[in-house]
């Protein structure tokens, strides 16, 4: 019986033992979560300090596009991502068969239009040429928010994946020209006026809400998320990222250090 008991001991004193060391295994790993530069990677380096406090190791990795966070994610060289919104995930996936999933909403960008040229839209003159982004959700959100303001008239029913091929009545016979969304900001100056998202505006030193000369509504389904793994979306790592993403200290750095041009969606 005694040989019993001690056999007992031993075996829960070795089970607890792998449990804290299966515990503190999962405080150690660092998690990386790819971003895109500017408001994305600001944000992130908050959450980074919020998840610290929690046991979370975090390693933010900037991108210049939005096409390799999510060839990264899948690969498996990160293990979430937190730059884009739910359409251009789910175009990602249907085109390009990617095993990555929602898991959280993030932030609000309105998309803007910019111009070196002109204070209003009324002033872009005939053939004027019109900076778009080249990736198929933004390029139809862009031309979306042309139509809301006038420019332009789409086909009926050609929403979110509208191309230029789409538009119906063009009267200023604006000439589009597509680019990605990284160098819109870089090609005003050959630009009579462009659509420019949010994040790479600021990271370009723009101010949407003192810049902008058309802004689209803060009311739009274009909520930033964030991104893992289908096989990683139970992981307690995952509901701690979101924690911390979602905590009074990240929401309160979004108010103060953007001031109404980013939103919080949580």
């Amino acid at each position: 019986m005694l040989n019993k008991r001690s056999l007992l001991r031993t075996t829960l004193a070795v089970a607890a033992a792998a449990t804290l060391g299966f515990a503190a295994q999962a405080q150690d790993k660092t998690i990386k979560i790819g971003v895109t530069a500017g408001p994305h990677a600001q944000i992130m380096e908050v959450v980074k300090k919020v998840a610290a406090k929690n046991g979370l190791n975090l390693k933010v990795i900037e991108f210049g596009d939005y096409v390799q966070p999510n060839a990264a994610l899948a690969a498996g060289d990160l293990d979430a991502n937190s730059y884009q919104h739910r359409p251009y995930l789910d175009a990602q996936v249907k085109d390009r068969g990617y095993k990555i999933s929602w898991v959280a909403d993030t932030v609000n960008f309105p998309i803007g239009i910019y111009s070196k040229k002109i204070k209003a839209l009324s002033e872009l003159p005939t053939g004027a040429k019109f900076g778009l982004p080249n990736d198929p959700t933004n390029g139809g959100r862009a031309l979306l928010l042309l139509q809301t303001q006038g420019l332009i008239k789409l086909k009926e029913g050609a929403g979110l994946k509208a191309t230029p091929l789409d538009v119906v009545s063009n009267p200023k016979k604006l000439r589009f020209v597509e680019l990605d969304a990284a160098q819109l900001p870089r090609s005003l100056d050959d630009l009579d006026a462009s659509t420019v998202n949010t994040n790479f505006a600021i990271s370009a030193g723009l101010n949407p809400k003192k810049d902008a000369i058309a802004l689209e509504s803060a009311k739009n389904p274009y909520v930033n998320i964030m991104v893992v793994r289908d096989a990683d979306k139970n992981q307690p790592w995952v509901a701690q990222l979101i924690k911390s993403y979602h905590s009074d200290e990240v929401r309160q750095f979004i108010d103060k250090e953007f001031k109404g041009s980013v939103f919080p969606a949580f």
